[in-house]
């Protein structure tokens, strides 16, 4: 049986697992799922419909499974869907999805959500990630994994950040910024690929250099996005038969990427 504090408020609807554990004056409502060995501070509150995978850790006055701050609600049944193993700091708040998308917000598993962080509706955001303190995405976003957002970085609705990029603190994102990348400023403007973050994870020198030279091809050869597109579409043909995990995979990515841009890229 879940340990439950004595002060605190859960529905009879909601539905938790015997492994959880729920702090002082939290408040969990109907709707909400939560899985094994999920941690839930004190003052936090859960609203449904919520699906809170395995190990998750939820700090005091967090808000999850909020209803949407979409002048367009109209309280439809949307959703929000959570992996395993991530953690929430303190007034972090997640809103579910709308109906005008497609209808849930999605966190993957392992990410690492600080302080008064807010994720609005319909937005997905992937595996590993950090979003540092006061960090604010807008609804529709998309996060992919890896990502790392310095402190107060706002990004603007509809918005994509590709896999393993990187804001500086104070960032503002108006346009989508590839995978790989570095952006920071007011507005976001590229500054060069996460080299350091790469070689961390395992990136070999081969493919970093991949990497630096399809950044050079968008960002410094003076050809449109479109250009540039078809030049790396060729590039990347030439390594059709390169095994699996070589720069190839990393390349795609990258073009698959300017592929589904939608709001123009950070420059």
């Amino acid at each position: 049986m879940a340990t439950i504090h004595p002060s605190a408020l859960v529905d009879p609807a909601a539905s938790l697992d015997d492994d959880v554990e729920v702090g002082p004056y939290a408040v969990i409502g109907p709707g909400v799922e939560v899985g094994a060995g999920t941690r839930i501070g004190p003052h936090a509150i859960l609203e449904g419909p919520s699906r809170i995978g395995r190990d998750n850790r939820i700090h005091a006055h967090a808000v999850i499974g909020g209803a949407p701050q979409d002048k367009k609600y109209r309280g439809e049944p949307t959703r929000l869907d959570i992996g395993d193993g991530n953690t929430f700091r303190e007034f972090v708040t997640v809103n579910r999805g709308t109906v005008q998308d497609a209808g849930v917000t999605r966190i993957g598993s392992d990410n690492w959500v600080m302080a008064y962080v807010h994720i609005a509706h319909d937005c997905i955001v992937g595996d590993h990630t950090i979003l540092a303190n006061t960090v604010n995405l807008a609804g529709h976003v998309q996060i992919g994994d890896w990502v790392i957002l310095g402190g107060y970085t706002g990004v603007h609705q509809f918005c994509k950040i590709g896999a393993h990029a990187m804001t500086g603190v104070g960032t503002v994102v108006l346009h989508d910024i590839p995978p790989f990348v570095m952006a920071s400023g007011n507005t976001a403007a590229a500054h060069g690929l996460n080299t350091e973050g790469l070689r961390r994870r395992g990136f070999d020198a081969e493919t970093i250099q991949a990497l630096k030279q399809a950044y050079k091809t968008v960002y410094r050869s003076e050809l449109t996005l479109q250009q540039a597109r078809s030049q790396l579409a060729s590039e990347l043909e030439a390594l059709s038969a390169a095994p699996a995990g070589t720069s190839a995979d990393a390349l795609r990515l990258f073009c698959d990427f300017l592929g589904m841009v939608s709001r123009g890229i950070v420059r």
